[in-house]
């Protein structure tokens, strides 16, 4: 599973988490930051990324919108890097099975 970290998150995150994510991305390595949330929300549906995100905006759109892409929603206010990767690590296999799903559309993590 790939996932899209949008860049509320650090970019510091991605390396911390491809041992369980491969080709996973931040959206300032590909060159996506400043961009309207549309132009994301169409990249990672055409190359098959989950979003990951603290922006309600994205939540909003997932609601109506549906599925692809995924979005994975932290509601974890200001959190630390590290407490952003533990919860992504701890999360693996909710994530997975997330990833998996036909129906499921958004994933909210605390």
């Amino acid at each position: 599973m790939k996932l899209l970290l949008d860049e509320n998150l650090s970019d510091r995150i991605i390396h911390r988490i491809i041992d369980l994510y491969p080709d996973s991305a931040h959206v300032k390595t590909l060159a996506l930051t400043n961009t309207d949330d549309s132009v994301i929300w169409e990249y990672a549906k055409a190359n098959d990324f989950v979003i990951v995100s603290k922006d309600s905006d994205f939540h909003q759109r997932s609601l109506l919108y549906g599925h692809p892409p995924k979005f994975i929603y932290l509601r974890i206010g200001n959190s630390p890097t590290p407490v952003i990767v533990q919860i992504l690590r701890d999360n693996f296999d909710t994530i997975i099975q997330f990833g998996n799903s036909k129906v499921e559309s958004i994933l909210v993590l605390a």
